[in-house]
């Protein structure tokens, strides 16, 4: 059995989060819990002696910078960063809306990139330690091909894989890994609340269950469910009039729109 590893883990609350979140706490890893909902982190962390509370807003840098410093006080240093938080609104371009693009992208980048300053000197600290770190964070298969109503989210996604793949290539010589995330369609209560198809979606066990296995092996690109993910993969690299007409079939007269923490 592996050492347990020190963890900081974002958007902890729900979905996903709350399910790696179990996982890693039953394996016995030391995880640091962040997300908006304080009673949410407690309830969670509750009965876990490895577990630590730490509730956060990502778009708040300076409140972000703190939990910096209240990680290095607890852990000393980063194993495993995971930043799975994040918000989805949908833009209806005939009323567009700049507050709702900005809103998605300081919670989609921006919180990220603030949660990255915070956990590299963390991360630089384990290598130096004797381990080989590893910065995570969830983008979506949305990143992959431009889809009706996801101007705000999919460019959001979009901008966050294209910085950790970067990002990958730069931390290379200190010895750090970055891992990207991109989801399919996962049923979560938020989800069930969608007005559209979503192929191939998959229950949140089977996500955390292939996100895990992905970081087991440091894997650039994490993405799941592999049957739909493909899909997308190859639609995003067609010729630009083929997507367009593809994207045109998606795409509708109405609007909706629909808010994650």
């Amino acid at each position: 059995m592996s050492d347990p590893q020190r963890i900081w883990l974002t958007g902890a609350t729900s979905g996903i989060g709350r399910a790696l979140a179990e996982r890693l706490l039953a394996r016995g890893d030391r995880v640091a819990l962040s997300g908006r909902d304080a009673a949410a982190l407690d309830e969670l962390a509750s009965g876990h002696d490895n577990a630590l509370a730490l509730p956060l807003d990502v778009t708040d840098r300076v409140a972000v910078r703190d939990a910096g410093r209240q990680l290095e006080a607890a852990f000393g240093g980063l194993d495993l960063v995971i930043l799975n938080a994040g918000t989805c609104e949908y833009l209806d371009a005939r009323d567009f809306d700049t507050d709702l693009v900005e809103r998605v992208f300081a919670a989609n980048f921006h919180g990220a990139i603030h949660c990255i300053d915070a956990a590299l000197p963390l991360l630089r600290r384990a290598r130096t330690q004797g381990s080989r770190p590893l910065l995570a964070a969830t983008s979506s298969a949305a990143a992959y091909l431009p889809l009706p109503r996801s101007e705000a989210y999919g460019a959001s996604k979009a901008a966050l894989s294209h910085f950790l793949e970067a990002l990958r290539l730069d931390l290379d010589a200190e010895g750090i890994d970055v891992s990207v995330i991109h989801p399919g369609f996962v049923r979560t209560p938020l989800t069930d609340r969608n007005d559209f198809a979503m192929p191939m979606r998959i229950e949140v066990d089977q996500a955390a269950e292939a996100i895990l296995a992905g970081l087991a092996r440091h894997r650039l690109d994490i993405h799941f469910p592999r049957r739909f993910t493909l899909l997308v993969k190859l639609a995003g690299i067609l010729p630009a009039p083929l997507r367009y007409r593809l994207g045109r079939r998606l795409a509708r007269p109405e609007t909706a729109t629909e808010t994650r923490p």
